[in-house]
């Protein structure tokens, strides 16, 4: 078979969709459950009492703006994939990465702030509203390191000329799970401003 006829068969699998593009697309509304889940349940526990008030860290905006970043730079390397610019792909996955480390960073100075205001994740001073800011951040930390893996990924493919206008699907999955990511981040931001 011919490359240009696998590729071909790859985009006429099943519902018209690469099988590696339904996964993923199985993976966010599996990932879009479990934080609907984890709010609802923020919100009953709230409305049950015993819940303490307190500030959110202002490095969370600072790290909000940070991912909206990121998002840009990982949508300027998948444009830059269209049209083959395989030096800007590069460099624009380098930024995505650099600015993921840098929200994760951010995440875990939050973090130091929320302690610093007594708000703990565990133990005899922890109340269930801070417990559960620390596992809405940190669950999507871990989703954020996955998609940092994945963006990590695409960039070695693309330093061996592998992602370009003729192999976008793996640069496409990871553009559409980075921007996921980040409007999960600010539904997340969002969602902890107003109910906090």
């Amino acid at each position: 078979m011919k490359a240009s006829e696998a590729t071909l068969a790859d985009k006429e699998v099943g519902l018209g969709t690469h099988p590696k593009r339904i996964i993923l697309i199985l993976l966010i509304f599996s990932i879009i459950m479990m934080f609907a889940a984890f709010t609802s349940g923020y919100i009953v526990r709230r409305d049950e009492g015993n819940w303490r008030e307190f500030d959110l860290p202002m490095s969370l905006l600072f790290n909000s703006i940070v991912i909206a970043l990121s998002s840009a730079s990982m949508q300027w390397a998948y444009y830059s994939s269209k049209q083959d610019e395989v030096k800007r792909v590069n460099l624009g996955l380098l930024l995505t990465l650099g600015l993921g480390v840098v929200f994760l960073l951010g995440q875990l100075h939050a973090w130091s702030e929320l302690v610093a205001g007594h708000t703990f994740f565990g133990g005899a001073d922890a109340n269930p509203s801070g417990s559960f800011v620390y596992v809405l951040m940190g669950v999507h930390a871990f989703h954020l390191i996955t998609g940092l893996i994945f963006v990590a990924v695409v960039l070695k493919r693309s330093l061996n000329y592998q992602v370009h206008s003729r192999a976008m699907l793996s640069i496409g999955n990871a553009t559409i799970y980075w921007h996921f990511l980040g409007g999960l981040w600010w539904y997340l931001y969002l969602f902890l401003l107003l109910n906090h």
